[in-house]
């Protein structure tokens, strides 16, 4: 599959476990396929909701290969492989890039906390690096540091840098971004309850931690904005109200780990320092899941 605009929906996939907490490439791969037949456009591996922090080079790569294998040039990979040292990430960027990935995700460096301009050299030393196009990753809540929209467009200049996912939860700095980008760049919401607003404002769909549990929903409601169909498109954002907030009780991926558990996806198994969602939040869940029809009461 040659490279393409991203748009819809993407879902930031998790990473299933053994109950001995390796990598558990079954149900790694009955899962991908399960979101491609519900109809989500790309899906992303070793992300934050993938655990990547967590696992070995060697793990990283294999999860992405099997995603890609499993894919089999459905839907584009857009394989995580962010750091926030320069040279680990070109080189992590190249093992995606051999192993079939066809897009990058890169958050913006965490813990060094570079200043704008350290931003751009980054993202523009990965760019020219790899053949493959990056998707910038703007998520201040776990990087201490903002991708200015100013920085953000100029990324955009580069022509080896594609998308932008916008998780600041600004939407006035989102809004700047789609409103001055170049035509091929795409601007996807990292926030499941800001994509509608997001796509209203003219972006191009979302990465998605929600459509873990609701690909079809989440694809669907992408692809009503995409048409402009945006009363249609706010019922089923209505609709999915619910678990889009359960699915934050505690940090990512834990909530949504213990819905695919329960939903007979895979074992509610995560590495350290991650644990299982807390006892007191599985009845919001386990409603949640119930209110947009993924469980049964």
């Amino acid at each position: 599959m040659k490279s393409q605009r991203l748009s819809g929906c993407g879902t930031a996939l998790v990473t299933p476990f053994t109950k001995s907490g390796e990598i558990d490439e079954r149900s790694l791969r009955a899962f991908v396929d399960w979101q491609i037949t519900s109809g989500v456009h790309f899906v992303v591996p070793c992300g934050s909701t993938g655990e990547a922090a967590t696992m070995t080079i060697a793990e990283h790569r294999r999860v992405v290969e099997i995603t890609v294998e499993q894919t089999a040039n459905r839907v584009p990979v857009v394989a995580g492989a962010a750091s926030n040292d320069t040279k680990k990430a070109i080189a992590l960027s190249l093992e995606m890039e051999s192993v079939g990935a066809t897009h990058l995700l890169h958050a913006s460096p965490m813990y060094n906390k570079p200043p704008q301009r350290g931003i751009v050299a980054h993202f523009r030393a990965i760019a020219d690096a790899v053949r493959i196009p990056i998707v910038v990753y703007n998520v201040p809540g776990r990087t201490a540091s903002n991708i200015e929209a100013a920085t953000t467009l100029e990324l955009a200049e580069h022509e080896n840098i594609l998308a932008v996912k916008e998780a600041s939860g600004n939407l006035a700095q989102i809004g700047e971004i789609i409103r001055h980008r170049p035509a091929r760049f795409s601007v996807l919401s990292g926030d499941d309850p800001l994509t509608l607003a997001v796509m209203a404002d003219g972006g191009d769909g979302v990465v998605s931690v929600t459509s873990n549990a609701t690909p079809q929903l989440v694809a669907k409601l992408t692809e009503l904005c995409a048409a402009g169909d945006f009363a249609a498109a706010r019922a089923i954002h209505h609709q999915l109200a619910e678990w889009t907030a359960a699915a934050f009780v505690e940090p990512n991926p834990i909530p949504v780990k213990s819905a695919l558990a329960m939903m007979g996806r895979i074992a509610n198994v995560l590495r350290l320092p991650l644990v299982p969602l807390a006892e007191k939040f599985e009845p919001t869940v386990r409603a949640a899941l119930v209110s947009v029809g993924a469980l049964t009461a």
